[in-house]
């Protein structure tokens, strides 16, 4: 496996609680949350996060608003519900468990 297969599939693995943290910070446009995640290096295609965003509203974790814009359509805007701030701290947590436990494995040079 080649290591950018290997980093695509960790990013995509992660990129629910990146989005979900980004969020955390208040409500978000989808090009806005684009925009963080590129800045993060963490590139996603538009149509993954769509995709990924719709899921997590479904599942209770989003909602979204409408606004009108003066440049085009109206935009949806994504914030947290309770139920995602408190699947956002489970995560985190269980990132934490994670990391460590990777981490405590013997590399190459140890």
């Amino acid at each position: 496996m080649k290591v950018e297969n290997a980093r695509a599939q960790m990013r995509k693995g992660a990129l629910e609680m990146c989005v979900l943290r980004v969020l955390s910070r208040g409500e978000a446009y989808a090009s806005d949350l684009l925009e963080v995640l590129k800045e993060a290096d963490l590139i996603v295609v538009e149509g993954t996060l769509y995709a990924l965003l719709t899921r997590m509203k479904n599942a209770g974790l989003l909602k979204y608003r409408w606004e009108e814009s003066k440049s085009g359509p109206p935009r949806k805007y994504y914030e947290l519900t309770s139920d995602g701030r408190q699947f956002l701290v489970a995560l985190d947590a269980e990132w934490t468990r994670f990391v460590n436990a990777v981490n405590a494995l013997p590399s190459l040079d140890s």
